[in-house]
């Protein structure tokens, strides 16, 4: 059942964002069913969605639950997140109704009932509120006054709106978190010419000038680079009547970025760290999982986990951080519901972002949030270009990700496309972070991959350039099954320090497996020996001092002087949780058996003496 409005917008007003549109033209919303069958009376309309509040998870009902549940979740919003939220309970069963002014919205065409109205309109939110067991948001710029009012009579909003007004004020958000011990970068409220001065006196420049409301996608946020670009600045942001704070300039390394989900008595699980790559302050591209040191991972994961806790609520949670150079966290800001960094969840996450929503918010159990590929890229098609133009280009796009091996699409359907507009998104999953950045290379129609700029997952590292003629027979093999590694001279004699500092750097680095045996008691990364051959000893010494190795510090040791044996199992290695890898090993010992069966059957068929003669006899 879809809702439309009586008195439907103009073409022009159907062009703006669902948030625009709220803002300006605020409504009444009317119900009317599809005309394909007769329109039942409102009393039964509101029937079929439910008018009662669901009870809580504790509680019991007579009711027969038919699947999941038998809750109506009601969304404020139906852009693309709503859109993929009602995608999410459509497999789950549970039935959506969806507020948003937009007729055509993206959310239009998959929920279970689209009501035409507006989200900021506290008369429509309460009277939408009657036909939902759950209402939830999926942006966070909404009458959050009317859900305050709408709990106290016992509605259930989630997350809660206590939240959702710490969210919509940027500089509330700020002094909430701070008391609670979260890492921020510095921050103070400004609604003077010389208040402002002052904040670039304490701070310095540049200086980030940031609006406290509606800020959004880079959008209220701007930059003084000195003292004289101040009034500019504060003029292009509405002024300071319009909620101005700064913040102290920040220089990260990297943005990152970690979907939380909390559910109603309070548990929290936290989904990969992923890094977030932003063109014109827009996010542009995700990677999961981030390429960080673990004590990174880690240490993001808690300030997240412990913002989320400080709000009230259950759902998903999204919590952007600063990786600063010298290694801190600091959180940016948060999303109360979910998060462009969290699109890849629905093909590279046991459970997506949008179905874990659905749990949070239903009372259901918390699903896995841990990562079912190994790697995974996500890339947000942005508009181009205006009209047609840029519909062609996009859609040049999304013919070309079809082709591509773990390519998904997600076409938003918006009716009008805009440059830098948010249209759809393309995740890109695979068996390794080089494999997929190698196919979005080839989505985009970029140069290949340049090897020399590519982290090696494999390293071979000798004591002394004498050793290349044999290690030289591992760097082959790494380079026929298309691993990228690095090749290095590392001396345990010679350079004890560099050897120490690569040995502890390697599995920060990304190096899955090591062919060398001087380092495996500084690093857990997997290590495999490769005895040398030596005048004295023919190479015995070399194998007893790696297979000899004490307890606790496991060495994999190969014939002495045999790296090509080395090299192909690091390969194995590497297979193990590498799917295509696996495959290319698997044929390569099919060759192999062929080649041997090849034999047989010319020694069979030649006879010993003629096969020795032609093969054999060394000329």
């Amino acid at each position: 059942m879809h809702a439309r409005l009586l008195s439907a917008p103009s073409h022009a007003s159907a062009a703006s964002s669902s948030l625009s549109f709220a803002a300006a033209h605020p409504c009444r919303a009317s119900w009317r069913p599809r005309p394909t069958s007769p329109p039942p009376p409102l009393s039964l309309l509101r029937a079929t969605a439910s008018m009662h509040p669901s009870p809580p998870p504790e509680g019991h009902s007579d009711e027969t639950v038919h699947g999941v549940t038998n809750t109506v979740v009601g969304v404020l919003g139906g852009g693309q997140l709503g859109k993929m939220l009602c995608q999410a309970a459509s497999q789950m069963g549970v039935r959506m109704a969806i507020l948003d002014p937009l007729e055509d919205c993206p959310a239009s065409s998959v929920c279970h009932e689209h009501v035409v109205g507006s989200f900021n309109d506290g008369a429509t939110v309460s009277e939408f509120a009657k036909r939902c067991g759950v209402l939830t948001v999926e942006i966070e710029h909404v009458d959050a006054v009317t859900l305050e009012k709408l709990e106290k009579q016992g509605i259930d909003c989630e997350p809660k709106a206590s939240t959702i007004m710490i969210i919509q004020d940027k500089y509330r958000q700020k002094t909430h978190f701070s008391k609670f011990g979260i890492p921020l970068p510095d921050f103070v409220e400004v609604d003077t010419l010389s208040s402002i001065e002052k904040a670039g006196e304490m701070f310095g420049y540049p200086l980030m000038v940031k609006s406290k409301r509606l800020a959004y996608d880079g959008r209220g946020n701007a930059v003084a680079h000195d003292k004289k670009e101040l009034s500019s600045v504060v003029a292009s942001l509405g002024g300071f009547e319009h909620g101005l704070y700064v913040e102290r300039w920040t220089s990260f390394v990297k943005e990152l970025s970690v979907i939380v989900a909390r559910s109603r008595d309070g548990s929290t699980v936290c989904y990969p760290v992923v890094e977030t790559i932003h063109k014109d302050n827009i996010c542009h591209v995700v990677e999961a999982p981030a390429e960080v040191p673990d004590k990174i991972k880690k240490l993001a994961t808690n300030v997240a986990e412990k913002a989320i806790k400080s709000l009230e609520g259950a759902g998903v949670f999204a919590v952007e951080l600063f990786l600063t150079q010298d290694n801190q966290v600091l959180l940016n800001e948060v999303a109360p519901r979910p998060h462009n960094s969290g699109h890849h969840t629905i093909e590279s996450c046991y459970t997506s972002q949008y179905e874990q929503h659905l749990r949070a918010i239903l009372g259901l159990p918390l699903g896995d949030p841990s990562m079912k590929a190994p790697a995974s890229i996500m890339y947000n098609i942005l508009g181009e270009d205006e009209g047609e133009a840029g519909f062609t280009q996009a859609h040049q796009l999304i013919e070309r990700a079809l082709d591509i091996s773990g390519a998904s699409v997600h076409w938003y359907a918006k009716p009008e496309i805009r440059k830098q507009r948010k249209m759809g998104h393309i995740t890109i999953v695979g068996p390794s972070k080089y494999s997929v950045k190698a196919r979005l290379d080839k989505l985009l129609q970029r140069d290949a991959y340049d090897p020399k700029k590519v982290k090696p997952r494999a390293a071979i590292i000798m004591g002394s350039d004498s050793d290349l003629p044999v290690m030289k027979d591992a760097a082959v093999v790494l380079k026929k099954f298309n691993i990228p590694f690095e090749l290095t001279i590392v001396s345990a004699h010679r350079t004890p320090e560099r050897m120490y500092h690569y040995a502890l750097s390697a599995k920060e680095r990304g190096l899955e497996v090591i062919i060398a045996g001087m380092v495996a008691s500084l690093t857990s990364v997997p290590v495999i020996g490769v005895p040398i051959m030596t005048s004295s000893l023919h190479g015995t010494d070399s194998l007893l001092s790696i297979v000899q190795m004490p307890k606790g510090i496991p060495v994999a040791t190969v014939a002495i002087g045999n790296a090509e044996n080395a090299g192909l199992l690091a390969v194995r290695m590497l297979a193990s949780r590498d799917p295509e890898l696996g495959d290319k090993a698997t044929e390569y010992q099919h060759d192999l058996r062929d080649m041997v069966l090849e034999k047989a059957k010319r020694l069979e068929e030649l006879g010993w003496e003629e096969y020795t003669e032609l093969y054999l006899k060394k000329h």
